[in-house]
């Protein structure tokens, strides 16, 4: 299961793996307080498009079209992956800084990696039957 949570409100059992998902490492949070299992810089949007969206909701639509396509990147998709996998085996919960959740990159990564988790995963070679040649 995959959730998202200001990184400012309290650590929570229910927490599962605690991910930051910023570039940049909270204003006024320490490290032992933030109760960290990962920082995934690798996922966090770029600093131009973090500094062109401002988090402006007038940007909203196209914040998360130009953040996706920066996701497209095999180091990204490495950490996707791993996140997925993980959230089918204990909750996982994205850490944001933004006063305005709902419209951040955590937001984002929360419908995408949930969009992921509901998919079956892919058949490995060995799992996909042979073609039959039609006679």
């Amino acid at each position: 299961m995959i959730t998202m949570k200001r990184i400012y409100e309290p650590v929570a059992p229910e927490d599962g793996y605690r991910v930051l998902v910023e570039r940049l490492w909270p204003r006024g949070v320490s490290k032992a307080a933030a109760h960290l299992d990962a920082w995934e810089r690798a996922i966090a949007p770029s600093d131009a498009l973090r500094r062109w969206y401002g988090h402006d909701p007038a940007k909203w639509e196209e914040f998360q079209a130009r953040y996706v396509r920066e996701l497209e990147t095999p180091e990204a998709e490495a950490v996707l992956d791993a996140l997925v996998a993980r959230a089918r085996q204990e909750s996982v919960t994205l850490l944001y800084a933004s006063h305005a959740g709902e419209i951040s990159n955590a937001a984002v990564l929360a419908r995408l990696l949930s969009a992921r988790e509901r998919r079956e995963p892919a058949p490995r070679p060995t799992d996909v039957p042979a073609a039959h040649p039609e006679t």
